[in-house]
């Protein structure tokens, strides 16, 4: 992609593998040749993970602290889901994040049969989930999308319903400003603050010309004035740079939607719209090539240092 800055291939078939703990090793030790014996041994594994692990948060830092033998008791291979039934979990919880703004990133289905993924892909990189549950791709979307796979293969894990149409939404539909009104209650503090700067100013002005008598302290109430003053300007210059800020933050999002072609239904100039429609394999190698160039491009503009 056009600002990818790694490549890494990810598979949702499991964590890295950890040196296994003192604990792990005891509890299969123990659990000899016979099967009652194993089982056993398996359930109170199994239920010392479910205690340490909150899986409602799981991601792929709790996916590499896992020891071999604890994802093998927590997740049973034969009891994961694969094929459409998972792509549609995970396309599911990918548009569920995406809504939520937990991920930048375009969400589509391509291809038929053995042709049939999930592809996520963003400015920053993109993710492709086959029927079996592995993962190829790049970036932070790659980060993102291998524990999603990891849950939704599990059939206890609950995938939210979202509407099909549910993504990024519309450049034009961003608004700057989320923090109006706490932007307008700094403002009125400002003019309290300030009104009473001159307040003490127009008293200090009147003791001077003989109408108020404050006596000796004239000093006091001068000085009281001009620090409200600068406190109610510096109040409202906070202000302005916080819109300022808003307002930027807001353009740079609507830049970046842009850039993925969000609310669009034309793709991206750099992707390769053949692949996306045949999907599979040629999707795979499509996207790969198209992140290798990205990062030749991205080396050519780097300043020559010699």
């Amino acid at each position: 992609m056009a600002d990818s800055r790694g490549s890494s291939e990810g598979s949702a078939d499991g964590p890295e593998t950890a040196d296994t703990g003192a604990d792990t090793e005891t509890a299969v030790n123990d659990a000899g040749d016979g099967g009652e014996e194993e089982e056993l041994s398996t359930e109170e594994l199994r239920a010392r993970v479910e205690e340490q692990y909150d899986f409602e948060e799981f991601g792929t830092a709790e996916m590499a602290e896992m020891s071999a033998e604890e994802w093998e008791a927590v997740f049973d291979p034969d009891s994961w889901l694969t094929g459409g039934q998972l792509l549609d979990r995970v396309e599911r919880e990918l548009r569920s994040n995406v809504r939520r703004r937990e991920v930048f990133a375009v969400v589509e289905r391509v291809g038929e049969g053995d042709a049939d993924r999930v592809v996520a892909y963003s400015d920053e990189g993109y993710a492709i989930v086959r029927p079996d549950g592995t993962v190829r791709g790049t970036g932070t979307i790659l980060r993102d999308v291998e524990p999603m796979v990891a849950l939704c293969s599990m059939e206890s894990y609950d995938v939210p319903d979202v509407d099909d149409d549910a993504g990024l939404p519309h450049p034009d539909s961003v608004e700057a400003g989320s923090g109006d009104f706490g932007n307008r209650m700094l403002q009125v503090v400002a003019a309290a603050t300030m009104l009473s700067g001159v307040g003490f100013v127009l008293a200090w002005l009147a003791s001077v010309v003989g109408a108020v008598d404050i006596g000796f302290a004239g000093a006091i109430v001068l000085t009281l004035g001009f620090l409200f003053l600068v406190m109610g300007g510096f109040l409202f210059l906070t202000v302005a740079n916080a819109r300022l800020s808003d307002r930027m933050r807001a353009e740079q999002y609507r830049d970046r939607l842009r850039a993925v072609g969000a609310g669009s239904e034309e793709r991206p100039d750099f992707l390769p719209d053949e692949a996306f429609e045949a999907g599979g394999r040629r999707l795979e190698e499509a996207m790969e090539r198209v992140h290798r160039e990205a990062l030749d491009d991205d080396a050519e503009e780097l300043p020559d240092d010699r």
